[in-house]
């Protein structure tokens, strides 16, 4: 065992002075000092010793002029003292002037007052040299019957460390303590006796809680926790056990203290699959959700939920408490939020849809009289992605929810409006029945669309689905609504010039001459016009959106308006009528053309546009039939196939779901019958409380026992080369925020090596926590060196430093041997995970830092160089399989991961195949890696730089 076990203190914050004080000085401050300078020395000698300082000659001065001493402080620091210095010779026999100081523990475990008996009880469980603790027993034991509860309580747990470590000095420790326990009074005091039974003797503890079963509910939250871990042990080693404890983890889920409530709602779960087991457990985490301010809390219980979800058997349970799942919707954090939502929308059945649309409906109106909040938004986005996916599940709840969600379409929230968009057109291509519904909503709302890209999805839609002649008209109102007054240039002119002249008075040019108010002539552009033009906020929306210089849903209208005007071919005979609306229709596009080509908008009209626009022109002076089935067909088509597949994709990822979930029994299957089974192999779950305690140590070796790649022996770092005089090797254990290092240091020559010390330091967002203990290693001896290292976040770290050692007998300075660089692998902190499309392009737009690595690679296969990537990277694909099968000879793909420090990571591959070079040719291209922190997207970079190249095996 390393000194730094043996030693459980962490020097926080010491002051480090110019030169650390010699023991000379020190002796003097402990002989004659007052007491604040004893206090000083003592602090000082006990860093020193932390440090690795020997200090012999300062024992007997502590010993004669500190000891006796009645401070309180000097006490307290005497007792961190006594633990941390050397107390045997270097032959492993105790020192002589132990038994003075064992005499003054003896003393102290009779002192009057209660903090110096109990604070010296806390330190004799930290003693492990029997010789000293065997003249305090006595002591001890009466320590058991003082009037205080603090000196009681850490005398139960020095009896129980004693008992644990030299039963023989406490042979009857069980039995004295649960006399203890029976007569005990103090909460805490038997909370104490009980765990050291459990550990110690658990009939005895069984006996104790059978006799106060029934009392369980009025111990305090302290004893009741330790008693919900007895129950859990007993029933867990012997299932027969569980019906005589049942009802008191029942009792328990009514505690006053959530902890309690907590995990006798776990332990309830684990020893019950009955239905109303599951009930009352599921029913105990909702009401701690919704009672526990803390987010975190909040989120641990949601997990428990989501983990009963996840048995089959339970599902079904969980579905009648959706309605109060709901009520978790109340706290304010996203996060909590996001995850409660998508667990009601896992458990929402036929029976319960209709309550759950009720309350995201209100939830939703909720929204939009809240007062902005910078999350109320993305809240509201959930609620409509939520109440998208319950219309597709179940049809019949569509037409509850449409009328609400179109409100939405107006929103200032882009990201909300074009979820509710997506929603609606999803809704008005698979139920025929809400296309009348749908359109006239539509219509409503269209005028207020403040979005160009809402409402661009909302001309498409109308003019898609309107097939009454009634509806084509309105589409055609609300356009012209919309655009305001044409022609359009000629109009804008007036405005801006602020003069009503006959419209062919106007000569539209790049400048125009003008009369100012003092009578003068001026030049004038319509760019640069500095009269008070006309508030934009007044100006219709797609005039808004053109005079900007958006012409893209110029291009949308010409689609749009061609669409109609050829439907209203087919519904109207009237030849007049129908040359009136294609006229119309195609004055709005040469309005639009004329604008475009002019110098009044922001930005003039693309070459695209102008094409797009000019087609419709040319379609609609010509009106043929093929052009007719073009424009309504095919369009409608193409989102048919794409919805279908959308859906196919859906209820694949369902089947890979529900499959992943279902516990298949094959048919040779051995059943356990539980009378016939032996105790020993009764229990086929794992201990939970064994495997929290595991988890919190950060104990993995179970899980890299089933993974051979991740064994130890493949973490294995060399340090020193095998001909230095010191040799190293160091396993690095990364444990999500901590960092390991067990470093093995071998002694390779004949003499003692004294203050072997391990010197580190280290680069990137790293640092660490505490400097390694130096050791005496003997000729060819070994020993293990712990140290511990935070990370801060996800980058590439580096680890370096240095063995320093003395060579006993050699009067030469400290020898040194310089370790290789321990480079931290990016890789540890960094999880596949998925987002949607559009999530994916607003990070990629919101991220500032790239970075763009070339491809240089030898693999020459478009697919496997992907694979490749992905597997070296951590990172997910998330482009679908079915746009990158299939051979061209070019692949893009998206990939995306985040770190455990909740950072995002984005790529695009860019790639392709120079056939051009032969078939042999390595694939060539470009990967940019966006990301929030510069760190993150240089150490993503250097780590695909590095892993391009294949290695052939």
């Amino acid at each position: 065992m390393t000194a730094a076990e043996n030693v459980c203190y962490t020097l926080i914050n010491v002051p480090m002075d110019s030169e650390p004080p010699s023991e000379i000085s020190l002796k003097n401050d402990l002989e004659k000092g007052d007491v604040k300078l004893k206090t000083e020395a003592l602090k000082k000698v006990i860093i020193m010793i932390l440090n690795g300082e020997k200090l012999p000659g300062l024992l007997m001065t502590i010993i004669r002029f500190v000891l006796p001493q009645q401070d309180h402080t000097i006490k307290k620091l005497l007792l961190v003292f006594w633990e941390i210095v050397p107390k045997t010779t270097p032959d492993g026999r105790l020192l002589q002037e132990m038994i003075l100081v064992c005499d003054a523990y003896r003393k102290d475990l009779q002192h009057p007052n209660e903090f110096i008996r109990g604070s010296t009880l806390r330190f004799l469980c930290k003693l492990k040299e029997a010789e000293l603790l065997e003249p305090l027993m006595p002591a001890i034991r009466a320590c058991l019957e003082h009037r205080h509860s603090y000196v009681r309580r850490n005398a139960v747990l020095a009896i129980y460390t004693i008992y644990r470590n030299f039963e023989h000095l406490i042979p009857d420790a069980p039995e004295l303590i649960h006399d203890f326990l029976v007569n005990e009074k103090d909460a805490s005091c038997k909370r104490n006796a009980f765990m050291m039974l459990i550990h110690a003797d658990q009939d005895r503890a069984l006996d104790y809680l059978s006799t106060c079963i029934d009392q369980v509910q009025t111990f305090g939250d302290i004893l009741q926790l330790v008693i919900v871990e007895l129950i859990y042990k007993v029933c867990h080693a012997n299932p027969s056990e569980r019906a005589r404890f049942i009802r008191c983890i029942y009792n328990l889920l009514q505690s006053s203290s959530p902890a309690v409530k907590y995990e006798a709602a776990g332990t309830l779960v684990t020893l019950s699959s009955a239905p109303t087991a599951i009930k009352a457990a599921a029913q105990c985490y909702i009401d701690l959700i919704i009672k526990e301010s803390d987010n975190n809390v909040k989120l641990i219980v949601l997990d428990r939920l989501v983990e009963l979800k996840e048995h089959p058997s339970h599902e079904r349970v969980l579905q009648d408490l959706v309605m109060d799942i709901l009520r978790v919707l109340s706290t304010p954090d996203l996060e909590v939020r996001k995850k409660t939502l998508q667990l009601a929308l896992d458990l929402v059945s036929s029976r319960n849809v209709e309550e759950l649309v009720i309350v995201l409906k209100k939830e939703v109106i909720k929204t939009n009289n809240v007062t902005e909040h910078e999350d109320t938004d993305k809240y509201r986005q959930l609620l409509v992605r939520t109440l998208h996916s319950c219309s597709v599940r179940f049809p019949d709840m569509a037409a509850n929810v449409i009328p609400v969600l179109m409100e939405f379409l107006s929103d200032n929230n882009e990201a909300a409006a074009a979820d509710v968009l997506e929603f609606v057109r999803e809704a008005i291509q698979r139920f025929d029945n809400l296309r009348p519904l749908i359109v006239e909503k539509m219509l409503e709302v269209f005028h207020a669309i403040k979005s160009v890209k809402i409402y661009r999805g909302a001309l498409w839609i109308l003019g898609e689905y309107c097939s009454t002649k009634e509806d084509i008209q309105s589409v055609m109102t609300e356009v012209r609504r919309s655009l305001g007054e044409i022609p359009i240039v000629e109009s804008e002119i007036k405005k801006e010039t602020g003069e009503l002249k006959p419209e062919e008075e106007v000569s539209v040019g790049p400048a125009q001459k003008l009369v100012t108010e003092m009578g003068t002539y001026a030049t004038q552009s319509a760019l640069s016009s500095s009269r008070p033009a006309k508030k934009e906020e007044d100006r219709p929306p797609l005039r808004g959106f053109l005079l900007d210089g958006d012409f893209f849903v110029a291009a949308s209208l010409a689609t749009t308006l061609t669409k109609i005007a050829l439907r209203y071919l087919s519904l109207v005979q009237e030849k007049k009528k129908q040359n009136s609306f294609i006229a119309e229709a195609m004055l709005l596009m040469a309005t639009i053309l004329h604008l475009g080509k002019s110098s009044l908008p922001k930005k003039p009209i693309t070459d695209d546009d102008v094409d797009r626009i000019s087609l419709c022109l040319k379609v609609l002076s010509e009106c043929s039939p093929l052009m007719n089935d073009i424009f309504n067909k095919e369009c409608r088509q193409s989102l048919s196939h794409m919805l279908s597949a959308k859906l196919e994709e859906e209820k694949l990822s369902q089947k890979k779901e529900s499959e992943k979930r279902n516990v298949t029994v094959q048919p040779d299957d051995p059943i356990s019958f539980m009378q016939l089974t032996a105790k020993n192999e009764m229990s086929s779950k794992e201990d939970q409380f064994q495997l929290s305690l595991l988890a919190a140590m950060g104990n993995t070796q179970r899980k890299e026992a089933a993974d051979p790649l991740a064994s130890k022996l493949n973490k294995v770092t060399q340090l020193t080369g095998f001909s230095d005089p010191v040799y190293a090797e160091a396993y690095v254990h990364v444990n999500q925020y901590d960092i390991v290092l067990d470093v093995l240091v071998v002694n390779q020559t004949s003499d003692t090596l004294q203050n072997c010390t391990l010197e580190l330091a280290t680069l990137g967002d790293l640092k660490l926590v505490e400097k390694p203990s130096p050791l005496t290693l003997a000729p060819h001896d070994f020993a293990n060196i712990k140290a511990n290292v935070k990370v801060a976040s996800t980058e590439n770290g580096i680890i370096f430093g240095n063995i320093v050692y003395d060579v006993s007998g050699a009067a030469s300075d400290r020898n040194c041997v310089v370790l290789s660089d321990i480079h931290i692998d990016i890789m540890d902190y960094i999880q596949p995970a998925s987002c949607t499309d559009a999530e994916f392009r607003q990070m990629w737009a919101e991220f500032e830092w790239e970075n763009k690595v070339t491809v240089n690679t030898n693999i020459v296969d478009l697919n496997e160089y992907l694979q490749h990537i992905l597997k070296s990277t951590n990172m997910k694909c998330l482009t679908p399989e079915k746009a990158l099968s299939g051979y061209c000879g070019f692949m893009a793909a998206n990939l995306y991961a985040r770190s455990i420090f909740g950072e995002d990571a984005l790529a695009n591959v860019s790639i392709e195949k120079p056939i051009h070079l032969g078939p042999e040719a390595p694939v060539t291209g470009h990967i940019r890696i966006r990301a929030k922190s510069q760190g993150m997207a240089l150490s993503l970079g250097d780590k695909i730089n590095l892993s391009q190249k294949k290695t052939s095996l």
